[in-house]
Order: structure tokens, then sequence, then C-alpha cells
């Protein structure tokens, strides 16, 4: 019964993604154009996070461990 009725309320929130492009609201539009840009950025280029937001990862592993140089500007407080 409980397995029922948990598929029953998961079902409806399972179907709820859209396929379609976003739009504005009705009676709404785009953000303007920001200051020095050439034209108004379509919802793509809005959802799409900049290099500095996202940036991308190194997948280079540590293959060797070396000791560290000793630092000449570490030293104990007086």
């Amino acid at each position: 019964m409980r397995t029922t009725l948990l598929i029953a309320a998961a079902l409806p929130l399972a179907a709820c993604g859209s396929t379609q492009d976003l739009k504005p609201a009705p009676g709404a539009s785009l953000p303007v154009a920001p200051r020095g840009a050439t034209a108004t950025p379509t919802p793509a280029e809005l959802l799409t996070p900049s290099v500095q937001a996202r940036p991308t990862r190194s997948n280079e592993l540590l293959t060797q461990s070396k000791p560290r140089k000793p630092d000449e500007f570490d030293l104990p407080p007086q």
C-alpha cells in the first residue's frame, strides 16, 4: 500500500521537466543589453556560465612526490 502511494506521489514530480526552449513570460522582455555589448544576449547565452564561474578542471595526477624547498621567510615570531 505504501509503495503504491509513494509511486503515485512521485509520478507527477518526474513529469514536470520541460523540453521546450526558455522564453520570457508573456508581457515581459529579456533583460537589456549589458553596457558595451552590441546585442542583447539570448536566453541560452544568459544560462551558460562563464569560464570564471565554472573553471575547467585539470585531470593531471601527481605522479611523483617532491620535497619542498626551504622557505627563508618562515621564521618564528619574535
